[in-house]
């Protein structure tokens, strides 16, 4: 029996460290692979550019979409006395067990030219796919759950001893919020924010079906990918592993990625 009690630890760590070996030896190994002369001519094309500011002006109006409509409900469904609450929480995880690919086709059945919104919009010479509107729909769509499941734990967190307190000082449910939730679950509401922001900038399936064009810099290196080979997609893809480690710093000095335990 004490063979066994020590022989499980080392099977443990052999079996955790060939993982973690699966998980971090590609990210060192393309680093090694990179010509950097190469990076340099990359990120100096005019396509590189110009899909570098798509996406970057797309994610920060999506991360903006996603903050001002996910912390508010995140905060309603941190409420243990919200009713529905359970099946809302379920909803919001299903964009995450969804292909994105298949996200892109749902959100063209709706926003598309001859969907339930789209066609609205079409009347009046207004187009949702293909544009800038075309992927921050998309982006919105599949990572707007990462800001709603950070915001419920966040706010699952605080101390409602404090919000009574509160109350019972003569604030009223806003000003509590504002004066006393908001400012104490922000680290961990911004820790989902970082995390969603980055998922827009790698977001490429739901992507490619509403707005081929313009190019983000997922579509542009999966354009690079197949035209020019793979050298000529590895700058791109160092570029986006630079901004998931970045993402992953902040979210590490912020805490631990949020779960959605509510309050007790």
């Amino acid at each position: 029996m004490s063979g066994r009690r020590e022989l499980a630890p080392i099977v443990f760590r052999v079996l955790g460290g060939l993982l973690l070996a699966y998980l971090v030896v590609p990210l060192i190994y393309l680093i090694f692979r990179v010509g950097w002369q190469e990076s340099v001519s990359s990120y100096a094309n005019p396509r590189t550019i110009r899909a570098v500011e798509v996406s970057l002006l797309t994610s920060f109006i999506s991360v903006s979409v996603m903050t001002f409509f996910g912390v508010p409900l995140g905060y309603l469904l941190a409420r243990p006395g919200f009713k529905g609450r359970h099946l809302l929480i379920s909803l919001v995880f299903v964009p995450m067990a969804l292909p994105p690919l298949v996200g892109g086709v749902l959100l063209l059945l709706v926003y598309g030219p001859y969907g339930l919104v789209g066609a609205l919009f079409e009347k009046h010479g207004l187009e949702l796919v293909n544009n800038l509107a075309g992927i921050v729909l998309a982006q919105v769509f599949v990572a707007a759950p990462y800001v709603v499941i950070a915001s419920i734990s966040a706010f699952g967190r605080v101390d409602e001893r404090l919000e009574k307190a509160a109350t019972t000082l003569g604030d009223n449910q806003w000003r509590t919020f504002r004066r006393i939730s908001l400012p104490l679950a922000w680290p961990g509401i911004m820790a989902g924010v970082m995390l969603a922001w980055v998922r827009t900038l790698g977001e490429f399936g739901a992507t490619l079906v509403m707005a081929y064009h313009p190019n983000t810099v997922p579509v542009f290196l999966w354009v690079q990918l197949t035209s020019e080979g793979l050298t000529a997609a590895l700058p791109l893809a160092l570029f986006l592993v630079v901004l998931g480690l970045v993402a992953v710093c902040f979210v590490y000095f912020f805490g631990q990625f949020p779960s959605t335990e509510s309050r007790r």
